[in-house]
């Protein structure tokens, strides 16, 4: 997601890719969403959530998994990503990625390429330690999946 603050508005972004190992997308989604809620600490899920159903509305192939950028659970409270499973009536399991563990958080870290540093991986509709193995094997070399990268430099664009 991208945020314009002043106008209160975002872009959220999806793309499709056939396998976890997949280097290059099958095909994305753009949608600009009017009236963000603003930020709220400890309920991120306010703000994202409504952008992420809107960017789904558009998506035209089957969806096995969806993956998120943000967590799927926070300790024993619900993240960015169980919300998004329950508000697609727990039909596609959904697995959240985060940069950064939260406190006591029920994340997975999960180390790729040479960093030392790892990401955070949870999930609803799998278990996290399945999620966390699907997380390892995405391609790139780096820290974040080359897929990760992409939509974040596709929410960028103008």
């Amino acid at each position: 997601m991208a945020y314009d603050d002043l106008k209160g508005t975002a872009k959220a972004v999806a793309l499709a890719f056939d396998d976890w190992s997949s280097s290059t997308p099958q095909a994305h989604w753009t949608a600009p969403v009017a009236d963000v809620a603003p930020y709220e600490p400890g309920a991120f899920y306010k703000r994202e959530l409504p952008c992420l159903l809107a960017v789904l509305e558009l998506v035209t192939v089957p969806m096995d998994v969806i993956i998120v950028d943000g967590h799927g659970w926070l300790n024993q409270r619900p993240g960015l990503g169980h919300h998004l499973f329950l508000a697609l009536d727990a039909e596609i399991p959904v697995v959240g990625i985060a940069k950064r563990a939260f406190k006591n958080g029920s994340g997975i870290p999960v180390v790729r390429g040479s960093s030392s540093r790892p990401l955070f991986v949870s999930a609803s509709g799998m278990s996290h330690a399945a999620a966390a193995n699907c997380v390892g094997q995405m391609h790139g070399p780096n820290r974040l999946p080359t897929m990760l990268q992409l939509v974040d430099a596709l929410t960028k664009e103008h």
